[in-house]
């Protein structure tokens, strides 16, 4: 664990640290003077590794965090003062081994060593199904930087950012803190440790555990060793989890818990190609036989020769695979998708800057790490980005989403988030509770100001003058709920992953929070289209990245087609799927995504729907249901979840869910409705406050007001055809453990249909409408 930070002087402009928290963890922190440049850092690293570099251990060590940083800190001499509470140790040999590799990244930093592959290497290809394949990049003559490679992209880092904090994490209620002279030294050891055990090239690591350093550790060491990041969802079944680790050719597992190796364990028989797992939040209950805890891979690690590794990072491609992202398989099993270094390194370059990410010497972003990095949204945004820009990564507990997240917040007080809509949904939600149990004065305090900043913002998105009245409410009240909420700081709020609702994207604005969309794939590395505080149009998904290319395929009268993308973000292709390749990738190399969309005279994207989830009736109309669903959530606040019914049916019917609460220890639905449920039965008549309630007596007064809500709906559809004719509401809402959510709370269509088949049938049984 690393001790706290010394007190020292504020610097002019310096961000204060909040209130009622620990000082060394929640900004920005140089070490010292500052962030030396390139020519201090070469001559800091050819002193004599006794009076620049030392290994610090700590006295006494309380239980918990990464092992690593039990262990290890770099400490440089340059820093004002010496930690408290720590003892200094000068050991001839952690002086060498911390020295070493920190010269040996500048000299692969050199310019000769940063190399154009497609000079050096026949490819022709645009994409491959084997991951120790190699492939032609798509470069854009407006883009056209040369490729290089995650470690060449760490090296950058550690020249400009390397005494800032990379990574913060709270152990014992205390904050600690990694730099990134540290986060490089790690991942080192964790990339020798895992060669040590048997990692092959092209083959992968699999991690299966809640955002952490050792996550991070894993991940970053495992590209250095030449294998494949593959991420598990900790949500997934032991089945899952065997279907991944064996496609990936998974050598090593990565766990965090208990809970996790078990399922492991029950599964290890089948994986022909694993040779260990490694724990690291939690140790093994018992000594077992290829099980280690991350501490001993480290220790491992230390038999592996620097110069061995060196030889494998520097014979690595920028056009070489080093990720595999698996999708949710709504529609089959998960597909692999291979991304390259070049993907990994340019995405997290030119989309994050599209996006207004800072580099650090203009601000370091301060970033709070909680959804699943298995998922390429979170992985991208927070890993690589973060890995391209020197942000501080703060971890949230694991139990985040189940409501500490709002804690975490509170404490760091980030500059940028990033939520999935479901997220943001949750938050809204949790704010209605709350004014709903306000007080008469603050409740009508809060709805004034959240009435005159939405009318300003929608009439006004892009104007920075605001009336008197609009800056008089943020003043009052809003700056207030936001600081409450831990947004004090942040400039930047995100959302990707599905799309957001009306209602979503008219509450935030009435905050003063503008929710910027960001549009991509797994297949895309990240955003391939994105919105920044100033480049943002209300409902659209952005605009393109810069270097990237969009063209609409089959337009129809208004405009609408599929959307096809090309450029160097643009997967490899689908692990061992080389049908599922070609039919996503055409012969010119555009990404066929499935979504339909529509382009403005401005260049932002309107999605529409996904051409799979377009429903065709009966009688041959095309119905996109997400806009007739996000109609009906926004006319009825006690909908959760709305699902539109009909494709080959002779009418369109609807699945209707109620808001309800979670358990906050499964984060399952509840039977009880929520506040903003209740306040709605309450109004329309009822005096319900469970679902069961509702639906097992059919509540009259809830079924009346939902029909008026779904004919409302109808009265403003542009057909017949697209009126909802028969609706009903499932006793329970939908969930990721009932499997009708996947595990970014994406809607799985296909699961609702076959699960409810029985109730959509009966929807239709005698009915000729």
């Amino acid at each position: 664990m690393l001790s706290p930070v010394p007190a020292r002087p504020k610097k002019e402009g310096e961000r204060p640290v909040a209130a009622g928290r620990p000082r060394h963890a929640l900004h920005c922190e140089l070490v010292g003077c500052g962030c030396p440049s390139r020519t201090m850092l070469e001559l800091l690293l050819l002193r004599s590794a006794s009076s620049i570099l030392r290994t610090v251990f700590l006295n006494r060590l309380p239980p918990g965090g990464p092992g690593c940083a039990r262990k290890l800190s770099l400490n440089l001499r340059n820093q004002q003062g010496t930690r408290r509470n720590v003892k200094s140790s000068f050991l001839t040999d952690g002086q060498t081994r911390s020295k070493e590799p920190l010269s040996r990244a500048l000299k692969l930093l050199s310019p000769e060593k940063v190399k154009d592959p497609q000079l050096d290497s026949p490819e022709e290809i645009l994409w491959t199904t084997r991951t120790d394949g190699r492939v032609r990049l798509r470069k854009d003559p407006s883009c056209s930087e040369v490729p290089y490679t995650v470690h060449q992209m760490f090296c950058k880092t550690l020249d400009k950012y390397g005494n800032l904090s990379a990574m913060v994490y709270k152990r014992q209620g205390m904050w600690e803190r990694i730099s990134y002279f540290q986060y490089y030294l790690l991942s080192r050891k964790v990339a020798k440790g895992f060669l040590k055990l048997g990692l092959e090239r092209a083959h992968s690591v699999a991690i299966l555990g809640f955002n952490s350093p050792e996550w991070f550790f894993s991940a970053v060491g495992t590209v250095f060793a030449g294998g494949i990041v593959t991420g598990l969802y900790t949500t997934s079944s032991p089945k899952a989890c065997q279907y991944i680790a064996y496609d990936s050719r998974a050598n090593i597992i990565v766990v965090d818990t208990q809970k996790q190796l078990e399922k492991i364990l029950k599964i290890w028989k089948n994986l022909p190609h694993l040779k260990a797992v490694v724990t690291y939040r939690e140790p093994p209950s018992k000594k077992m036989p290829n099980v280690y805890t991350m501490e001993e891979v480290m220790e491992l690690g230390n038999e592996v020769p620097e110069e061995a590794l060196d030889s494998i990072i520097e014979a690595q491609e920028p056009n070489q695979c080093c990720v595999l992202i698996y999708t949710s398989g709504t529609t089959g099993n998960p597909k692999g998708v291979m991304l390259s270094q070049d993907n990994i390194t340019w995405t997290a370059h030119h989309s994050s800057q599209a996006g207004g990410i800072r580099p650090s010497e203009v601000q370091q972003e301060v970033v709070v790490s909680y959804l699943a990095l298995s998922h390429i949204a979170a992985q991208f945004y927070d890993l690589w980005t973060g890995l391209q820009w020197g942000a501080q990564i703060c971890f949230a507990e694991p139990d985040a989403l189940k409501g500490s997240l709002l804690d975490t917040l509170r404490e760091v007080e980030p500059t940028a988030h990033f939520g999935v809509p479901r997220i943001w949904e949750k938050i809204m939600e949790r704010i209605q509770e709350v004014v709903a149990q306000s007080g008469f004065i603050r409740r009508k305090m809060l709805l004034w100001a959240m009435s005159v900043t939405l009318e300003q913002n929608l009439t006004c998105p892009n104007s920075d003058l605001k009336p008197f009245t609009t800056r008089l409410a943020d003043y009052l009240v809003l700056a207030k709920v936001r600081q409450a909420l831990g947004f004090a700081k942040c400039q930047k709020y995100f959302y990707g992953g599905a799309p957001m609702t009306t209602e979503s994207q008219h509450f935030f604005l009435g905050l003063n929070i503008r929710l910027l969309p960001a549009y991509g794939l797994s297949e895309t590395s990240g955003p391939h289209f994105i919105s920044s505080t100033y480049n943002y149009q209300l409902y659209s998904a952005g605009r393109l990245v810069p270097g990237c290319r969009v063209k609409l395929v089959n337009e129809d009268s208004e405009g609408i087609g599929e959307i096809c993308l090309w450029g160097r973000n643009i997967f490899m292709g689908y692990l061992n799927m080389e049908d599922k390749t070609r039919e996503a990738v055409d012969s010119d190399g555009w990404l066929h995504t499935g979504d339909m969309g529509r382009m403005d005279a401005n260049g932002f994207l309107y999605i529409t729907g996904r051409l799979k989830e377009l429903i065709i009736t009966a009688g041959g109309e095309n119905v996109p249901p997400v806009p007739i669903e996000d109609a009906v959530k926004m006319e009825l606040p006690i909908i959760s979840f709305a699902m539109l019914i009909g494709d080959q049916r002779k009418f369109l019917s609807m699945l209707l869910t109620l808001k309800c609460t979670l358990d906050p220890d499964t984060s399952d639905p509840t039977d009880n409705l929520t506040e903003q449920a209740v306040e709605f039965c309450q109004r329309v008549g009822s005096r319900a406050t469970t679902v069961s309630e509702i639906v097992d007596k059919k509540d009259e007064a809830v079924y009346q007001a939902i029909e008026e809500g779904i004919q409302r709906v109808n009265m403003k559809a542009a057909a017949r055809p697209y009126h909802i004719q028969k609706w009903t509401i499932l006793k329970r809402d939908f969930s990721i453990s009932g499997e009708e959510l996947g595990p970014t709370m994406k809607l799985k269509r296909h699961t609702v249909l076959e699960k409810y088949k029985d109730l959509i049938d009966s929807l239709y049984q005698g009915q000729n409408k």
